[in-house]
This record gives C-alpha cells, sequence and structure tokens, in this order.
C-alpha cells in the first residue's frame, strides 16, 4: 500500500484483473442498481419535504404537511441508512475480490445477504403508503414507522449486510496459496476501508441486537427507538467515514492514474477510526446503559471524524494542487473537490447544534452530503468502468456533482441560518415557528437550494442508468 509498490500497474488495472471472474460483474452490477434504486427513491420524497417546510409553499400543499413525518421516514432512511449500506456491500463485493485474487469463496453469503437487502428495501416501503400502517418516530440515525414489518425489514437489512461482513472476513482469512496470488490480490485503500468498514459493521450490529435484547419487552416509543438505535447507530457513522476515507483515495487515484500522495496517512485514518470505533466498548462497562453519561460518550466520538478526515483531506488537496492537470470536465474531480468541503462544512456546523432546532439537520446534511459526493465519485470513476458501461452523457454528469454539491451547501447553510433564529427541526408548516425574517430567509434558501440538489440527485442517477443500459464498452 506503500509507495514502494511503483512496479503494480494501475489501480483500476488490479481491480479490472480481481473481477474478471464471470460472475463478479453481475453481482457488481446488482448491488449497484438496487442503491441507485434506493437514492432515487429517497430523492423523490425529498421533494414534498422541501415544500412541506418552504414558507408560503407550505400553505399550498398541506397533504405534504400532514404526511411530512411519513416522507422523512422514508427520505431519512433510503438516504442515509439503506443507500450507505448498500454502498457498503459493493465495495464488500470488490474488497473480497481483490483478497481472493478473483476467486472469492463462500459466495453463498452475497446471494443471501443480495437477497433479503431486495427483501429488506421493500418492507421498508410497504407501511409508509401502499399498505399504511404505524406512526413515525423521528428517532436519531433510524426514525421508524411503529409497524411490525418496517421493524422487521430493518432486522433483514441489517442482518444481510452482517452476511457481506462476514463474507469479506472470512476470505481475508482464508487467503489463496501464493502461487495463485497475482496482482488481483491484495489489500489497496479501497479494500482496506472494506475490510475495516466489515469489523466495524459487525460492532454496530452486536450493539443494535443488545440494545434489543435489553429492551425487549417495553412499550414502543420514542424513547425505546432513541436507546434501541444509539450505540448503533453512532458507530455506523464511523463505518460511513472509513468508506469516506477509501473513496477518496481511491477516486484520486483513478482520475489521476497514479498513487496519490501520503497513502499511509489513509492507512493512518482508517485504522483511527476502526480503533476509536470499537474503544466506545468502554462505555458499557463506565456507565449504565441507556443513562445520560452513556448516551454522551457515543455523542462525544463524533469529534474522531475530524481529525480522521483531514488526515486524508490535506494530502488529498495538496496532490490536487500539484497536479500539473485540472480536469474540470471529469466529474469524479469535481466531486473530489466539493466532497472534503461539503463535509467540512457540516463538521463546524456541528460545532453549534444543541439538538432543538434546525442547525442540527444543517449539520448532518452536510456530512452526509459530503459522503454522497464521494460515493457518486465512486459510481462515476470506478464502479461504472469496472463495468465496462462509459458514461453517455458527460455533460450531464458533471452537472449533476455541481448541483447536489453547491446545492446541499446552500441548503445546509439555510438550514443553519433558519435554526440560528428558533426554527424548529424534524416539523413542516406552520409548527416550525417561522417568525423572524431570518428564519424564513434560512428555508427559503434551504427549499430553493434543496431543490438543485434534488435535481443533482436525479441526474446523477439518470446518468448511471443510461450507462448501465447503454453497451459495453472495450476495456
Amino acid at each position: 500500500m506503500g509507495t514502494k509498490h511503483h512496479n503494480l500497474p494501475p489501480l483500476m488495472d488490479r481491480l479490472n484483473e480481481a473481477m474478471a471472474e464471470p460472475s463478479a460483474r453481475p453481482w457488481l452490477t446488482r448491488w449497484v442498481v438496487v442503491a441507485l434504486i434506493v437514492l432515487g427513491t429517497a430523492g423523490l420524497f425529498a421533494l414534498p419535504l422541501a415544500f412541506g417546510r418552504a414558507p408560503g409553499l407550505s400553505d399550498h400543499f398541506p397533504w405534504f404537511v400532514d404526511n411530512f413525518h411519513r416522507f422523512l421516514v422514508v427520505h431519512v432512511d433510503y438516504s442515509f441508512v439503506v443507500f450507505f449500506l448498500t454502498i457498503f456491500a459493493a465495495i464488500a463485493h470488490i474488497t473480497a475480490h481483490r483478497l481472493a485474487a478473483g476467486q472469492p469463496r463462500y459466495m453463498v453469503l452475497q446471494y443471501l445477504a443480495f437477497r433479503a437487502t431486495v427483501v429488506a428495501v421493500a418492507g421498508l416501503f410497504i407501511p409508509v403508503f401502499i399498505m399504511p400502517e404505524g406512526e413515525p418516530v423521528m428517532s436519531n440515525y433510524v426514525p421508524v414507522l411503529t409497524s411490525g414489518l418496517f421493524y422487521l425489514s430493518l432486522l433483514v437489512l441489517a442482518g444481510a449486510m452482517a452476511l457481506m461482513a462476514v463474507f469479506v472476513l472470512l476470505n481475508l482469512f482464508n487467503r489463496p496459496p501464493k502461487d495463485l496470488q497475482t496482482h488481483a490480490y491484495g489489500i489497496d485503500m479501497l479494500s482496506l476501508a472494506g475490510i475495516a468498514g466489515a469489523l466495524i459493521y459487525l460492532l454496530a450490529f452486536a450493539y443494535f441486537l443488545y440494545a434489543w435484547s435489553l429492551l425487549n419487552g417495553q412499550p414502543v416509543t420514542h424513547q425505546f427507538n432513541e436507546e434501541l438505535f444509539w450505540a448503533g447507530g453512532h458507530v455506523l457513522q464511523f463505518l460511513n467515514v472509513v468508506l469516506l476515507a477509501g473513496t477518496w483515495y481511491t477516486v484520486s487515484a483513478a482520475v489521476f492514474n497514479r498513487t496519490p500522495a501520503h497513502p499511509m496517512a489513509t492507512v493512518l485514518s482508517i485504522d483511527f477510526l476502526v480503533v476509536a470505533a470499537f474503544a466506545t466498548g468502554v462505555f458499557f462497562f463506565l456507565y449504565e446503559v441507556f443513562s445520560a453519561d452513556w448516551l454522551l460518550g457515543f455523542t462525544n466520538m463524533q469529534y474522531a471524524f475530524g481529525p480522521a478526515a483531514l488526515l486524508v483531506a490535506l494530502p488529498l488537496f495538496k496532490s490536487i494542487l500539484q497536479s500539473p492537470t485540472r480536469p474540470w470536465n471529469n466529474p469524479g474531480y469535481v466531486a473530489l473537490i466539493l466532497s472534503p468541503l461539503v463535509f467540512g462544512i457540516g463538521g463546524v456546523m456541528g460545532l453549534f447544534v444543541d439538538g432543538l432546532d434546525t442547525r442540527t439537520p444543517a449539520h448532518y446534511h452536510g456530512m452526509i452530503a459530503g459522503v454522497t459526493l464521494a460515493f457518486m465519485a465512486l459510481f462515476y470513476t470506478v464502479f461504472l468502468p469496472l463495468l465496462h458501461r462509459p458514461i453517455t452523457s458527460p455533460r450531464l454528469s458533471l452537472a449533476s456533482v455541481w448541483l447536489f454539491g453547491v446545492g446541499q451547501a446552500l441548503a445546509s447553510t439555510g438550514l443553519f441560518i433558519a435554526g440560528g433564529h428558533g426554527a424548529a427541526r424534524k416539523v413542516a408548516g406552520a409548527e416550525q415557528g417561522l417568525t423572524e425574517f431570518s428564519a424564513k430567509l434560512g428555508m427559503g434558501l434551504n427549499g430553493g437550494a434543496g431543490l438543485l440538489a434534488i435535481i443533482g440527485g436525479a441526474l446523477f442517477v439518470w446518468v448511471c442508468v443510461t450507462a448501465l443500459l447503454g453497451k459495453r464498452s472495450a476495456r
């Protein structure tokens, strides 16, 4: 992984070699398609959220306001939970092939995981509008509907991702004989993120199961859901940032076709995040589970994300500035610049949140958007090239990144301004309490910029779908 391996072929050549096995690309296609369906659905449900919050507009869309929380459950869970986890699954698939020199074992685990994921994605949607059931609960990290089908679908999804994590680790511990190892075998930064992500995910899964065992039989209230998802939800953010670090480095390698500067900084960042995630286990021994100190302990672990991200972002920007080329027509390059900036904006906003107003969603919208931008770049520079699916609309791909990145940055800024003047979070219409002009201005900016981001996301899905439906290119 260090700079001494200059004799290795470029990253994409190594990944292509690892994915040469006949079933490798079809399986990656399956995960990519599910991810696009999930993201497209999340974007669709973002529209009524924007209209339900925008001053003036909300009065003309009472149905959006009345169903605001149901829309919010779908939007958050699909865009923040399911989409990120399907990207983890796609990376886990690639990682297993890299670890096994293109011949991964235990493929039955992926077979089961994919089918369980499809069932879970459908199951999460059915109680929302198809067969309305349950009341929305705006718990942190994983908002829910108090429906048996909804909870069961979350459990199936969690189990599916656990299978993908085990799939990676089994291939890590059952490496091919040395005489079968090729350039396809090895650990690049994306694979390192896949391995680290597998470890972190299994920790989060264990936390979810432990919380469920403690809460079993209690009434399903808001507090029940907060406690159920608190520890595991926090640890899942370590998974997201690990994947972000690996993606930044990998996209940089793909865009510039060379090893980025200071690879050990990325290794250190990923290792640090793994250690920090597992360090949360100490809270179970220091404090009573679900106590205020226990909850606060997990909350304060978010400060690990800043140093970890900077370890990768600073060398990344140095590499970009020192590069003799400026490929502004490459959506991966643009996303590589916007992603750390938007992620950083969200991180800085997090220093001013109190959990009660819209400064809190401003903070996490910025950070989530930064991760999403990185994953958009991963599609454009790694996933689609690995599938030999060229982008058929290069201008639209470029527009998708600009619109989503700038739109999300401005939308987060609008939420932050409104929250600073008393706008309440997780509500719509008159409940927001938009009495001050600055609060109305902020929510207006959020609505307008949010629409730009939605268009950017829709263009991204369109570009990827048309590429997948188009003709395969020669390698």
